[in-house]
């Protein structure tokens, strides 16, 4: 059996499985799945890097089915979302308001001890949710136990002034054994990149075709820090307001094919 070295340093045997739901999720046909895992399973040596491994996916789909490759990028598309974390806030407030919540992005609140700046603050009936949006941009670094620990503080500090009825960390990456423990003890929520079943960060934008910017081919680096910068996020908003697309200063022809680029993902 081959190994895998994780992105974290750890080995761990190859799971062909795991392999296989990976795919899955990417929309590709079960005719197609069958030989991307056959491609993989090809390139396979002992400690063969993960990102090799997610790699020679991505090099078949680009060959043989580009909007599968595109939909299966969406862990590294949201990691593209830096270098700060605002981005991942503003998507993190789009999450919650499609589950019904009223958002408030980026608030300083002068708590008990001292001023916090809360990333995003969401309301619903009688529930006031403090969030913190924990945003990494590598593979491998995982939301650890100080984060856990940090926002529980935030929380007593704030929330009888505020009236919040609990904290909730978000992050795009995973949350380590002890950060999930003590968030769960405290009575904490916590959505991380696959985390809860069904309702992670992957599972809550997949539903909601709340794809990034940084999903589409059509754009260079630098244009989708253009975009970000001036807090535009989503696929969605640029369809909803293709004037968004101005502050590139781009040709009309340059703006079809993005649209039309935004339109394939969403489709």
């Amino acid at each position: 059996m081959v190994n895998i070295l994780k992105a974290n340093g750890e080995i761990e045997p190859f799971n062909e499985d795991k392999i296989r739901e990976s795919i899955k999720r990417a929309g590709i046909p079960l005719q197609i799945q069958a030989k991307v895992l056959s491609h993989v399973k090809s390139k396979l040596y002992e400690n063969i890097p993960s990102q090799e491994v997610y790699g020679h996916i991505d090099e078949f789909l680009g060959r043989k089915f580009h909007l599968g490759e595109i939909k299966y990028r969406l862990k590294s598309a949201l990691m593209e979302l830096g270098p700060t974390g605002y981005p991942f806030e503003d998507l993190v407030a789009a999450i919650l308001a499609s589950k019904g919540y009223s958002v408030q992005t980026r608030s300083i609140l002068a708590g008990t001890c001292v001023s916090h700046e809360i990333d995003v603050i969401a309301q619903k009936n009688d529930e006031k949710m403090l969030i913190e949006a924990k945003f990494h941009n590598a593979p491998g670094i995982h939301t650890d136990l100080h984060v856990s620990l940090y926002t529980k503080a935030r929380l007593e500090d704030l929330r009888d002034k505020y009236q919040f009825s609990n904290a909730w960390i978000f992050t795009n990456t995973k949350i380590t054994p002890d950060a999930l423990t003590y968030a769960l003890c405290v009575g904490m929520k916590v959505t991380g990149w696959n985390y809860p079943q069904n309702e992670g960060v992957r599972d809550l934008v997949e539903q909601n075709k709340l794809y990034p910017i940084t999903m589409l081919s059509s754009l260079s680096q630098s244009q989708k820090q253009i975009l970000l910068e001036n807090h535009i996020v989503l696929l969605s908003e640029i369809l909803k307001n293709e004037a968004s697309l101005d502050v590139l200063g781009i040709q009309t022809d340059k703006k079809k094919a993005i649209i039309a680029d935004a339109k394939q993902i969403l489709s």
